[in-house]
């Protein structure tokens, strides 16, 4: 996989720097590569999260449908 270059304003850049001291980090470009990376993996599991419906919601949907007359 190639690398991509982004673009980010120049005192966000010094923040980032001054956090990076004293890390593990070697790089400004691999801090930032492991937030995002962190930021992305969150959403996606919260996103999963939302799709999944136990049988117990999907049973309580089900009901409150039939309460309303939607399903017999």
């Amino acid at each position: 996989m190639s690398d991509k270059k982004v673009s980010i304003p120049e005192s966000l850049y010094e923040k980032v720097k001054e956090r990076c001291e004293g890390t593990g980090f070697e790089s400004v470009s691999e801090y930032v590569t492991f937030v995002l990376r962190e930021v992305v993996e969150e959403e996606e599991e919260e996103e999963e999260e939302e799709k999944e419906f136990s049988k117990e919601d999907e049973e309580k949907v089900k009901e409150r449908l039939r309460a309303l007359g939607y399903m017999s």
